[in-house]
């Protein structure tokens, strides 16, 4: 049982079996019961295409949110009953141990009472919205009783919706990595990187290994551990510079599975919502995509919008000091279920929270976080926005309200414009102290209140360069020389990072030198599988080159050192170097020290004997895309352009994809014609039903770096249909 849960004749044996049979069923009964939402009458018409994505039409939004749920659910019911679970505190019953450590943190952050609080305070279309969608999931769970995980998860209503973005939405900026290590009582790895003072490094300049300890992150994220690494390209080319079309390129890095896996889809209302893109698990909306008029992508961006605060407790431990004053710590105890095979057992933990936010106790003493977009649920409204702004300052006023807490923003339109913002709810911080240590919790002044103006946050609009580009680095490379902002214009407790990706790097190179980005070019720059010999890469060869090993292991960093930087299946080093590189950049990304080389280079060689018989083998037949009987070759690295992020090790020793390239949109606007697009997902529409036609059929596509059409306009669907049917509420 993990350390942060705490917990001995005839009449005997009914005891017993009394006993199993109340573990076996009590969690139902025990949680809250769900509750419906307003009741209203939802229709929607879905068209699916030739490759199963949803068209979704309604005369209102509302419908077509319901439509949304009914499609997904369709195509992947088991994701959104675990999305569900742990939008009420449930998810436990569903994945055990790992589950209940999810629970504990949306406790913890009193997501449930986040939503309650501000529900009623969206507009109420929003309301309506989200509300229509939890009918949808209901409307699909009533109709479909055994594929229920979990008895009484259903009914939800809207603001099960909302408690889900509370939950959530903090975690894409990095919450676990604070959270995780103060649970554990471990060092907050986040409070040192590379590029600040203090970061431990040997006499290379290289960083140290860390203790075994700090090495084996519990993970407490609703994402699971592949998302700790969630990454993204996008780019935006003007006409000028592409020689014909406004052009964007989403090309997102999240889990090819789980909760945060895109799901395509295209809706259209009799209230001018009409918008293609993708979605997550439990989002009535796309979140990136195009409509008629303009388009976005996102990124995930990784500035400093945590602090934390060590309390001065009294003996009693039941209050701390703030302003000379004593004040109580809220305490609240909450049942987390814990599935242990066919019994779930009741755990009890203790959540508290101060006026700076949610507080953890370890063995150092209190701790309490405060993080961008704390008690807000704005951004289930803003997203939805988003998707029907038709003007550049429509999409820009949304933006500006601040209530998406994170995420670059990669933006094109009809008229010309591309425009790159570094999105983040930074909080207004007062210059002077370490806010990248621990703060002194018995000041209220180091309590801020909410973000900086939006003008204050890095920004480029139609760059000279006629280019814009990120892939999860600093917002100081973006648009080239002389079109790229200076960090020094932007004050240290901003918290902007300064780091770059290797993807960066190259992307930056190749746009750099290209004199026109047309669609070929574009499309070699996405496809780039190439590894600058710079940053955490060229750490890893100097160490390489610094080993002295004898036999096998010497013949192995020799082939490494031979490598030609190219993840592309052809070098003689290519299988060798994607196991080397990956736990060198998760190092870099997630700002802990280095893994030692040697080990590392003992651990691949091992692996490629053992499974392949050499060290040498075709990269081609290490990594591959896996599902159901579909098994194909990939190229791309942990952080080449072409992203193949990380993987599972297969029983055969073969590495399947868990985490890259995701959903791929492609959107052109020539002037004077129709917007147009095309995409790609790596399995298909329905990726939890291995009896659906859409399981598998985008894979081959997608390993030949193909793009499918997105059929955006309704006569466009209609001569691609597959099927077209009406769904109700009931």
């Amino acid at each position: 049982m993990r350390k942060w849960l705490v917990g001995g004749g005839f009449g005997l044996l009914a005891l017993v079996i009394f006993g199993f049979i109340g573990l076996a069923t009590w969690e139902p009964y025990f949680t809250d019961p769900g509750a419906e939402p307003p009741a209203d009458t939802y229709r929607a018409e879905i068209i699916r295409d030739e490759y199963g994505v949803p068209h979704i039409y309604g005369a209102r939004d509302a419908d077509v949110a319901f439509g949304i749920a009914m499609a997904h659910a369709e195509d992947d019911f088991t994701t959104l009953q675990d999305v569900i679970a742990m939008s009420r505190g449930r998810f436990g019953a569903i994945a055990g141990q790992d589950g209940a450590a999810v629970d504990y943190v949306y406790h913890l952050l009193d997501a449930r009472g986040t939503a309650e609080r501000n529900f009623g305070n969206l507009p109420i279309e929003t309301q309506d919205l989200a509300n229509a969608y939890a009918a949808g999931l209901n409307t699909y769970a009533e109709a479909h009783p055994d594929e229920l995980k979990l008895a009484n998860l259903f009914p939800v209503n809207g603001i099960d919706i909302a408690a889900g973005f509370a939950f959530r939405q903090p975690f894409f900026f990095g919450l676990n990595n604070v959270i995780q290590p103060l649970v554990e009582g471990e060092p907050l790895r986040r409070e040192f990187g590379p590029d600040i003072p203090g970061f431990p490094r040997d006499a290379r300049g290289n960083a140290v290994e860390a203790p075994a300890s700090e090495q084996t992150a519990r993970n407490f994220s609703p994402f699971g551990p592949d998302a700790a690494l969630a990454g993204s390209n996008a780019f935006a080319v003007a006409p000028a510079k592409s020689g014909g079309p406004t052009t964007l390129i989403s090309n997102t890095h999240q889990p090819l599975r789980g909760p945060v896996a895109w799901y395509e889809v295209v809706v259209e209302s009799d209230e001018g919502w009409h918008f293609a893109g993708a979605t997550f698990p439990g989002v009535p909306f796309p979140a990136l995509g195009h409509n008629e008029h303009l388009g976005w992508t996102f990124t995930v961006n990784r500035p400093d919008l945590v602090d934390v605060y060590q309390l001065e407790m009294n003996e009693a431990g039941d209050q701390y000091m703030l302003d000379g004053e004593w004040r109580d710590l809220e305490e609240k105890t909450v049942t987390l279920p814990v599935k242990l095979g066919p019994i779930v057992l009741p755990i009890r933990q203790t959540v508290h929270r101060s006026a700076h936010g949610p507080v953890i106790k370890n063995d150092k003493g209190a701790f309490a976080i405060r993080y961008a977009g704390i008690d807000n649920i704005g951004s289930l409204d803003a997203f939805y926005r988003k998707t029907k702004a038709t003007t550049f300052d429509e999409w820009r006023a949304v933006m500006a309200r601040r209530d998406i807490p994170s995420f670059n923003a990669v933006y094109a339109d009809k008229t010309g414009n591309i425009a790159y913002y570094y999105n983040a709810a930074l909080p207004d911080r007062k210059p002077g102290p370490n806010w990248r240590g621990i703060l002194p919790g018995n000041d209220s002044t180091l309590i801020w209140a909410g973000p900086v103006e939006y003008d204050r946050i890095p920004q480029v609009v139609n760059p000279a360069s006629g280019w814009l580009y990120n892939s999860n680095n600093t917002p100081f490379t973006a648009a080239g020389a002389g079109s790229d902002l200076a960090p020094d214009d932007y004050a240290p407790e901003l918290g902007v990072e300064l780091k770059q990706t290797n993807r960066s790097l190259r992307a930056y190179k190749l746009m750099s030198e290209a004199n026109l980005l047309d669609r070929a070019n574009l499309k070699r720059i996405k496809y780039d599988m190439v590894y600058e010999r710079e940053s955490y890469v060229d750490d890893l060869f100097n160490a390489a080159k610094d080993l002295e090993v004898n036999g096998e292991l010497a013949e192995a960093r020799d082939l490494l050192l031979g490598w030609d930087f190219t993840a592309d299946n052809e070098g003689a080093g290519d299988a060798i170097a994607l196991l080397m590189i990956r736990d060198f950049m998760s190092a870099e990304y997630g700002n802990r020290p280095y893994p030692d080389v040697e080990e590392k280079l003992h651990e691949a060689s091992d692996h490629l004997i053992t499974h392949f018989g050499k060290l040498d083998p075709p990269m081609s037949d290490l990594l591959r895309l896996r599902q159901g009987d579909v098994d194909l070759a990939l190229d791309g690295g942990s952080d080449t352009l072409r992203a193949s992020t990380t993987w599972q090790v297969d029983d055969d020793g073969r590495l399947q994809l868990v985490h890259g390239d995701s959903f791929i949109q492609w959107v052109e606007w020539n002037e004077g014609e129709p917007v147009s697009s095309r995409s790609i997902q790596p399995f298909g529409a329905a990726t939890t039903r291995p009896d659906s036609p859409h399981y598998t059929d985008q894979m081959q596509m997608y390993v030949d770096h193909e793009l499918k059409p997105v059929h955006f306009w309704r006569e466009d669907v209609l001569a691609n249909a597959s099927r077209r049917y009406v769904v109700e509420s009931n």
